[in-house]
């Protein structure tokens, strides 16, 4: 049984930091790679950062680059999602999904994490 659990949200001032978790278990999480989403009030889901198998190989959405980090660590199932000078645009809530890589879609998500960012 898939399960994916993010955490590490809470209320932070603009200009500060979060670290979020996203703790895996019940498949082989080093055949997975690993999505953060967000979703903010009346808007669209969309995608923040994923990171390979390995850890080899990152991405992120541009309104992030350079002030978030994804990494993982195979060895204790968990991705990590480090959040600088973060914005007020930066509220939502934060979710991790999993994807198989013979997989075009993540098909196991967590439930959410809330990041409020104040100005």
């Amino acid at each position: 049984d898939v399960q994916l659990q993010a955490s590490g949200g809470g209320l932070v001032q603009a200009g500060g930091s979060l670290s979020l978790s996203c703790a895996a278990s019940g498949f082989s999480f080093d055949g997975y790679a690993i999505g953060w989403f967000r979703q903010a009030p009346g808007k669209q889901r969309e995608g923040v950062s994923c990171i390979s198998t390995d850890g080899g190989s990152t991405y992120y959405e541009d309104s992030v680059k350079g002030r978030f980090t994804v990494s993982r660590d195979n060895a204790k199932n968990t991705v990590y999602l480090q959040m600088d000078s973060l914005k007020p645009e930066d509220t939502a809530v934060y979710y991790c999904a999993a994807r198989l890589l013979t997989d075009s879609d993540y098909g196991s998500w967590g439930q959410g994490t809330q990041v409020t960012v104040s100005s």
